[in-house]
């Protein structure tokens, strides 16, 4: 049995190597098309397929496919509206426990743990700390297989697919027909038609529709940063 030290155990050295990685922060494999990097394996076979289009896992439900099972998983819990996950401190719910550990993090607690190499900014979730070095770098990992054209973030290549190429399903929303590229996107949308705002600041009154909007909040009227 291996111990590393934060606590975690590992029967097998494997493993444990590759969880060291989330404390180094090592990202020993790289894509031969972008030059992205990745802590394992599976990551970048996932990521891979941006650049060949391959989609093999598809949904059950609907006609959608995906790229990675994670990403399937996520789809198919749209789906169902199951969220397990329940929040203690206020009336959030989640459908994977990372997400509820990302919102406690993020709405509940003032901790900043990622710094920005460059300009010493801080972020409480990884992914927004990725995002903001892209403005440093001006990195552009995601590009169209059809044209030149290359993109900072996904949602921006999944957009330009369906606008330029007329690749992937717009989705319609059915009160006002508004066209969204994500489903995440339509649902949010659709909670504005009925005045829904599920997401409750643990400090005020104040509601909102999405948990970025209360992030944002939090930041602005809450937090010393």
């Amino acid at each position: 049995m291996h111990r590393i030290e934060c606590g975690r155990c590992y029967s097998g050295s494997h493993h444990l190597a590759r969880h060291r990685r989330s404390h180094s922060g090592e990202k020993p494999l790289e894509c031969t098309v972008c030059n992205k990097q990745f802590k394992l394996a599976e990551h970048l076979v996932v990521h891979s397929r941006i650049h060949s289009g391959k989609k093999p896992y598809k949904c059950h439900m609907c006609d959608k496919a995906f790229r990675g099972s994670g990403h399937l998983s996520r789809h198919v819990a749209a789906h169902t509206g199951e969220k397990p996950y329940k929040c203690s401190l206020c009336n959030g719910s989640f459908s994977r426990p990372e997400h509820l550990q990302r919102h406690e993090r993020c709405i509940h607690s003032n901790r900043r743990p990622y710094h920005c190499p460059y300009c010493g900014k801080t972020f409480k979730i990884n992914t927004e700390l990725k995002c903001h070095v892209r403005i440093h770098t001006d990195a552009k990992p995601y590009s169209c297989r059809h044209c030149s054209y290359c993109f900072t973030m996904l949602d921006q290549l999944e957009a330009h697919l369906l606008k330029s190429h007329n690749e992937g399903t717009w989705l319609k929303c059915d009160i006002c027909q508004q066209q969204f590229i994500t489903r995440r996107s339509l649902k949010i949308h659709s909670l504005r038609h009925v005045d829904v705002k599920p997401y409750v600041c643990c400090e005020c009154p104040k509601r909102f529709y999405t948990a970025a909007e209360l992030r944002s909040h939090h930041c602005l009227v809450h937090s010393d940063y």
